[in-house]
This record gives C-alpha cells, structure tokens and sequence, in this order.
C-alpha cells in the first residue's frame, strides 16, 4: 500500500513544505548546518542521491540542499504503527526490506525517477557509525544503470553525534555534494555490471567525505618488528590494498629481508608483495601512516617506545601486538604505550597465538579498543584481507586473557613432562612469562627440556 501510494500520489506537498519550513530555520541555527555543492544538484528531471548514512537525521538534512521534494528509502520497521507510516509517506519516505533483495523497492525508485524526481539513496544499507565509510552494495549502481539518471554523490558528517538516547544536542553538521556522474543506460543489467558501477559510484562519496574531514580507511601502515606477527600482519594489510613499510631491527636484517622477499625464519616460504617495503625501523615514516604497529616482544616494548613515540603523530592509530606484562611493574602494554605515545586511539589483537595461524589456518582475531572508529578502520582492513574479526572495548580483559592462555600452555606442558625437576621449571617459565623474558618460542625448551621437547601449540 505504501509503495502504491508513493508511486501514484508521491509526497503530501502541503505536509512536505510545512515541515521543511520548520526544520530548515531550526538545522541552520541548532546544528549550524553548512552546505557545500548545492549547485552539482539538478533542478529539474531525474536525480539519484548517493549518500553516506549516519543519523535518522540525514534524509532531513540532506532534503536542505534541493529545492524540490525529495524520496528516500527507511526501513520498513519504521512504518509499523500507521500514524509514524503516514507521515513519513507524506514526507516522502517508501519503505525498503534490508535483509533481502527488495524488488518492490527498486520498483518504485524507477517509477519515481520516470517522472523526473529526486531519489536519495544509502548505498552502506544502513547506518555506519563511528569511523570510516562501510562497505556500499549495488543497488544503486543497478538503479542508476535501469534509470540512465545521473547519481550526484553526497557526504554528511556530525549527524551522528547529534542524538544522546531521546536527547537532540546542539551539534555542527555539514553536507558536501560533488559533481554529478553519469552511466549508460542498461535495461538489465548484470549484478557484476552493477557493482562496478557502485565501486566506480562510492569513491566519489569517499570523496566527499573526506574533504569533510570524515575519518579514512587504513591506507598507509607501519609495523615496527618483522618477527612472526610483524611479518604476518604486513601480509594480511598488503592483502587488503594498504600499503606497508615493515621495519626490522638492524641495517642488516633490513637488507636481507628487503633482498630476499623472504622471512626464512618466521615464515618460510611466504613471499612478500611489492607493497611491503622493508627498511630499518628508524628510517620507517611514520607521520604519513595511518596505522602503526608495535609487534615486538613485551621486555622490548620499553625500548621501542623510548625510541619512537615522539615520531608517532596524533593522527594515527597504533596497534599493540606484545603479549605478556611489561617489566618491572608488570604494566599492561596497551596502557604502556598509551601513556608513552600521542596516539589518537590504542588497540590489542587476541584470539590467534601466533602470526602463522592467521595466514595458514584461518584463525579468527579478537580485537580490542576504548575507540570504536580505530576499531572499525582495524576490522575493515582485516575483514579485507579474509580475517575474522571480532570487536570489543574490553582491552584490559583481552590482554589478561592472552596472559592466562600462555599460562594455561606452561600448565599443560609442564603436566605432561615428567621429572622431578618439572615444577620447578614450570614456575620460572611462567615467571619468564610474566617478566616479559619469555617467549612462545622457548616454552616447550624451558619446561620439557630439549631432550624431552614436544610441540604443546596443540595442547
């Protein structure tokens, strides 16, 4: 019914430019709503609006920048009690099923753009807060396909940070619109055709966004260690498109790694991509990075951090990668380089005990950070090198849980050893452990003995 009414009658004018008239005064002087690119709109024939999405607020600012009604999709829960679902018909709302491929959605966006009207469009598919754009889908590549109505790209940033609960506090939101792009016109096209034209589409957003001084996807990384983890990691962000310097400890180590394309120690057999430059970690530039990581063992953390954190800008993220207590006073490493670095945001990575399970075996990651956009730049570039991730703010639980699982790994060793010397053993393997004079590497020597040595990575 709604659909049927959307397509025949459209908007309820009266009702659309009464409330337009109220919340237009009210967006200017609460929220200081700019606008930038009012002139790329059309003001006449058929327009797709490609938007990011971050507020229930955004198609009613967005409807500031045209002077002409415009349609947008809501889901369809919005529409359950008939009061909320008349107004937003009349407002010019028609409602979209997220979980699965909406014909009679994509019907009415045709039939209304067939009769030359604005339609605004959220190609993440639903709201994506804090941190850098989502992913889009290819609806709109599809519709501007169908249609041949060009697609203006547009950008809204701080609608998200407007709503507290029920509370609307007074907050700067500002709308950029780019140039509009146009597509041949293809009366069915393919779902491949379709999403090239939603990837060409969607930079164009990005870019819109980020002239905002929206947050970006990880781009640029610097990874300070190339053991096990370092090595790995640079793997994994090469796999997603970021380009990685990876910094190894001597002028030595950098050029035999940066020759040989190899890590014959930690990962045999596994060749670096051309986009993982391998230098010293002192010439490493780490003011263009947007991620840097710290995959060193935790008795280094101290040393590391003494020699770079002054070059760590506050633009970037750092990503803490040492398992264990930091010595002498058995400091959490996250907290450690917290306190010690101009980092905007600190994350830790838990789940896979060493680097190769991520690349080899396909074990998931738990990733931890208090900032929840740092998190979501981390999973999107994880999430697109083929890793699973899974996000939490409990940093502080994450860490102490890698502390017991390495505990419960001396434990097990110790267990099945036997000897009267065993005990003994295992206690000062586990107070290595915590001193931070202990590394995965040496725990089946330590508590076993080499005679006795046994893998305990399965135990």
């Amino acid at each position: 019914m709604l659909h049927k009414r959307t397509r025949d009658k459209g908007a309820n004018r009266l009702v659309y430019w009464l409330a337009r008239a109220i919340l237009q005064p009210f967006f200017h002087v609460y929220f200081r709503l700019g606008r930038i690119g009012r002139e790329h709109i059309p003001v006449e024939g058929p327009v797709i609006l490609a938007s990011n999405h971050r507020s229930f607020l955004d198609p009613f600012v967005i409807g500031t920048m045209v002077r002409r009604p415009m349609y947008y999709v809501a889901k369809k829960e919005l529409f359950a009690p008939w009061p909320v679902a008349w107004m937003l018909s009349a407002l010019g709302a028609f409602p979209v099923d997220r979980g699965a491929s909406d014909e009679e959605m994509i019907e009415t966006a045709r039939a209304l753009l067939a009769r030359g009207e604005i339609v605004l469009m959220f190609p993440e598919g639903t709201r994506t807060r804090p941190g850098p754009l989502g992913r889009p889908r290819r609806g709109v590549g599809r519709l501007a396909l169908e249609t041949g109505a060009p697609v203006v790209p547009v950008a809204v940033i701080g609608s998200e940070a407007v709503r507290r609960g029920w509370r609307i506090r007074p907050h700067k939101v500002r709308i950029r619109a780019g140039r509009e792009l146009r597509f041949p016109r293809a009366l069915r096209p393919s779902p491949a055709l379709a999403g090239a034209v939603t990837d060409r589409i969607w930079p164009c957003v990005m870019l819109q966004w980020e002239s905002l001084g929206g947050m970006p996807p990880i781009r640029r990384a610097a990874i300070i260690g190339a053991g096990a983890w370092g090595t790995s990691l640079a793997l994994c962000l090469a796999r997603a498109g970021v380009e990685v310097e990876l910094g190894c400890r001597t002028p030595e180590q950098a050029a035999e790694l940066a020759e040989a394309r190899v890590n014959q120690r930690y990962l045999p057999g596994v060749e670096l991509p051309a986009c993982v430059r391998v230098r010293r970690a002192v010439d490493l530039e780490l003011g263009n990075a947007d991620a840097i990581c710290l995959a060193v063992p935790v008795r280094s953390l101290p040393n590391v951090l003494a020699a770079h954190a002054e070059r760590i800008p506050p633009h970037s993220g750092l990503l803490v990668l040492s398992h264990g207590l930091v010595p002498p006073l058995g400091t959490l490493p996250s907290a450690f380089a917290a306190e010690r670095s101009r980092a905007r945001a600190v994350a830790v990575v838990g789940g896979a005990a060493w680097g190769t399970d991520v690349l080899d075996r396909g074990a998931s990651l738990v990733l931890a950070s208090v900032d929840r956009a740092f998190a979501r730049q981390l999973a999107g570039a994880f999430g697109a090198a083929g890793v699973g991730v899974s996000r939490t703010s409990d940093v502080t639980g994450v860490e102490l849980a890698g502390c017991a699982r390495h505990a419960a790994i001396v434990a097990a060793a110790a267990a099945s050893a036997a000897g009267p010397s065993v005990a003994g053993a295992a206690a000062g393997s586990l107070a290595a452990l915590v001193e931070g004079r202990n590394t995965p590497e040496r725990w089946t020597a330590t508590v076993a003995g080499p005679e006795r040595s046994r893998p305990v990575r399965a135990a």
